[in-house]
This record gives structure tokens, sequence and C-alpha cells, in this order.
């Protein structure tokens, strides 16, 4: 079992059972893992559980996640290499030779993650042709304030009064764990539609001399609306790899501004209000846990590589897009790459990248597509799903501010 991952143990008789998230008697149970006749005692990991889940629903035909709605926004302000302080010592070759970036995109003073958000959701909603969900699920790792979560109050900004609304905090693996977290109350039966948007402004982290983050990280915000549908059907999530590992906290982090700065306020700094990473031994973990989480979800599906036609990772940097794809043996042509345009935009940078492949019309529908990304925790993550039928994509310009269908 990957350390970190939740223990989950199926009971033969669930009538009774409080260790089952559904509703009390098995017959109107509504996450279609269990059914009569009952499972013997096993033990399942979180990867088991939703695999399980999964594979049930589909062969049943029952209820599946669908992606129905995309968009993605980027801040108008658009930074060049050449544009980079000068006291980082920094070119545009020297940049694009250790992280295959260009351009990125900075928010200014008045973007808070909230308002990336709220315009992210907006392009996916009218994407999705709907203006109403069940569930605002927002990933991020830049929260508004720590204190309450940023979902609710988007919720009110799209006039969502009501519905159901919290945060998910995984780092750059937050779209991953937010589609899991979205398919699971869909397939539960608790919402019909989830809007999902991942969003961070890390350009607010970043100290003014840590040139190493510095021109990595960026800003944006993506989104999706999932919606109840039947399994198999374009569009529907087939998968989900999950894990972490804790004993690696320390090598990506915010270590202050928490409960543990709070109670110890004599060990901390003003710098560590700030983002810092260990570059080397990130690169290592990242490209090893998002290639064994690929392989694992890959078998577990049926898949193999030959059977991806699109590969989207966390677009950390080239070199790690690139690593990921040579060890999955995965073509460069099929390896989706956004980075260069937009930077590292954290949990956004997902379904930036996926806005962008759709903009592009490099993906079509019924297409295979595997996604994976690695983030702080440590978090890691993987899904696989069939490309959906959608409405046009506008393209995430370089100068531009949106992709999506506009309201």
């Amino acid at each position: 079992m990957v350390p970190g991952a939740l223990s989950v143990h199926c009971r033969s008789d669930l009538r009774r059972s409080r260790d089952w998230p559904c509703t009390p008697r098995i017959s109107r149970c509504k996450c279609n893992v269990i059914q009569d006749p009952p499972l013997p005692t096993v033990g399942l990991s979180l990867r088991g559980l939703i695999l399980v889940r999964l594979r049930v629903s589909n062969e049943l035909g029952s209820a599946a996640a669908v992606l129905q709605g995309l968009g993605g926004w980027v801040p108008p302000r658009v930074v060049t290499n050449e544009e980079l302080p000068a006291s980082w010592g920094v070119d545009d070759a020297w940049v694009r030779r250790r992280t295959g970036i260009g351009t990125r995109h900075w928010a200014d003073a008045d973007t808070s993650t909230g308002d990336a958000a709220e315009r992210a959701a907006r392009l996916a909603l009218a994407s999705a042709r709907t203006p109403r969900v069940d569930a605002v699920i927002v990933a991020t790792s830049t929260p508004d304030r720590p204190m309450p979560a940023t979902a609710p109050q988007l919720a009110s900004r799209l006039g969502l009064e009501g519905v159901a609304a919290w945060d998910v905090s995984a780092a750059c693996s937050g779209f991953v764990y937010g589609l899991a977290a979205a398919a699971g109350v869909i397939c539960a039966g608790i919402a019909e539609r989830v809007l999902l948007v991942a969003a961070d402004v890390y350009s607010t982290l970043i100290a003014p001399e840590d040139r190493s983050a510095g021109v990595v990280f960026a800003d944006g915000a993506g989104a999706v609306v999932l919606r109840r549908g039947l399994s198999g059907e374009p569009g529907g999530v087939l998968g989900f790899d999950l894990g972490s590992d804790g004993t690696g906290h320390h090598l990506i982090e915010v270590a202050g501004g928490g409960a543990l700065e709070r109670a110890r306020p004599r060990a901390y700094r003003p710098a560590d209000r700030y983002f810092r990473m260990d570059g080397r031994e990130v690169f290592q973990h990242a490209v090893t846990r998002m290639t064994e989480s690929s392989r694992l979800l890959l078998k577990n599906v049926g898949w193999t590589a030959a059977h991806v036609d699109r590969l989207v990772a966390h677009q950390a940097n080239a070199r790690i897009l690139s690593a990921v794809g040579e060890r999955l043996d995965i073509p460069a042509d099929r390896c989706v790459n956004h980075v260069e345009r937009v930077g590292n935009t954290g949990a956004a940078s997902i379904p930036l990248a996926l806005a962008d492949a759709a903009a592009r019309e490099d993906l079509r529908a019924g297409q295979r597509v595997l996604i994976t990304a690695f983030g702080a925790g440590l978090t890691w993550g993987s899904a696989a799903l069939l490309w959906p039928e959608l409405d046009r994509i506008a393209p995430v310009h370089d100068t531009g501010t949106s992709a999506g269908r506009s309201l």
C-alpha cells in the first residue's frame, strides 16, 4: 500500500456498518460497489475502493461522473523571461534551458485566488450550458484567507446559494484530488453536478529574491463541470490512483503562517511565510511518483501505454514532463505541453493544459486521456477518462485571459 493511503474494509453485512459511506440499507446504497450477494471481508486501499466502485458501476451501466464543461483563465499580464527581475541574473536562454518556460502570467495586486476561480468557473459553466450545480470544490494552495474556505464565497458569487462547497488542499495534486472528490459525491448520489475549480496565485507566495521558484511559478485557474451520467459514455471518469507520503513534507512547503507558527513564534522567521522547495529532490520524487501512479492506474483500468491518446501531466517544467513521458513509453507527440506559455500554475496546470489542448483540437471525443500530478505533502494522483464532445473551446492566448465558451 502507498504510504498514507486510506485503508477501507468491506464487511459482509453492510446494512448497519458505520464504516461504509452510503445510506444505511444496502438496497438503497448508491455507491455501486456492494451488490447482492454480499462481498466477503477484504481490505482495500483508497485506489482499490475507487476502482472497484467505478468498475462495478461500469459493468452495471449505472451512474458515473462525466466531464460536461471546461474553462480556463490566466491574468492579462504576461511576463517574458526578459522581463524577470534583473537581480535574478537570468536571461531567456538560461530559463528555457532549465525549465522550458518562455512566458508566464502574474496577477496584479487586486486579483485574488477567488477572483481567478470565478473567471474560470463562469467559463466552465457556460461550456457545460448550465447555470446550476449541486456542489462547488476549490483546489488551491493560495486560499483568499486561512479560514473560511474559498469555495463557499465562490459559490455565492456565482449565485449558487445553499450548495455544498469546500476547499481541497493538495498543492499541485489538487485538481486530481478534487476530481476524485467530485466523482465520489456524484457516484454516491449526493450531487447531480459538481463544479471543480483549481486556482492558484503563486506570485503571492514567492519571495522577491527567490530566483529558482520565481522563474517557474505563475498564476491561473482552470475549472470543469462534472455531471451524473452513464458509465462508458464519452467524458466518463474510469478510475483514480491517489497517494501521499508525509515524511517528505519539508521538500515543498510554506512553513509559516499556520498554527505551528502561532504556537511556537520564536522558531519562525519572516522568510517562512514564503514558498520554498528542494528542487533536486522534488524532481526525482515527481518523476517517480507520477510514473508509478500512472502505471498502477493503467493496469487497473485495463490500458497499456499504447492505449493512451494523450498524457496530461502536472505542468511543473519541461524536464519533468519529458522524463515522465519517456518512463511511461508515451511518445512526445501524445504528451500535452502547456508549460512553455504559462509556467507552473500549481493545481490549475492540468485543467489549463486540458483547455489549451481542447482549444487546439488536440483533444477529440473518444480519446483516452491519462492525467497525473505530484505536489507538496507529498501528494500524487492519476485519473483516466474518455474525452467527451465539448463545444469549441477558445484558446488560452499568450496575451489573452480565457479559455472556454464565454457567457
